[in-house]
């Protein structure tokens, strides 16, 4: 279990938590050399922010598609763990969909991925890539996790 999962066991699933947990971990994952920063969080939404760096562009110069699934990816399991008694259950990814709507070259990318339905089992959500500031939507992104019983 990662260290962001094992603090968030024995913490109570809050915002303020969530962003001492993500601060001490982050660097360790994905989210580190993408810059990937969590903005806000609750029982409903994730926002993460990037910012559009040669680490996530593509040869044309582009922000790489395989980048937004990244971040909409993270977002959604990352949230998918909220509520959850992860000493119990963990949320494996089962699915990722991504239609690429627009394109980006620099400046900062958000996603916000709010819960489209939660089940005993699954949890789905759905994630928007947008510009910053300007909010031009590049992906819209599905995400489907399982709770997987441990032990």
């Amino acid at each position: 279990m990662s260290e962001f999962l094992t603090t968030m066991v024995t913490l109570e699933h809050t915002r303020e938590n969530w962003l001492k947990a993500w601060a001490a971990t982050r660097d360790r994952t994905v989210a580190g050399p993408l810059g990937i920063e969590l903005e806000d969080v609750d029982a409903e939404s994730i926002v993460l922010r990037m910012p559009i760096t040669d680490a996530s562009r593509q040869p044309m110069g582009l922000l790489h598609g395989g980048v937004s699934m990244v971040l909409a990816e993270t977002a959604a399991s990352m949230h998918s763990c909220w509520g959850v008694d992860l000493t119990r259950f963990a949320p494996v990814g089962i699915e990722i969909n991504g239609s690429h709507l627009r394109s980006a070259t620099d400046g900062w990318v958000r996603a916000e991925a709010r819960v489209l339905r939660r089940t005993r089992t699954l949890i789905v959500h759905e994630i928007q890539i947008l510009t910053e500031p300007d909010r031009d939507l590049l992906c819209v992104a599905r995400v489907t996790n399982l709770y997987k019983r441990l032990g």
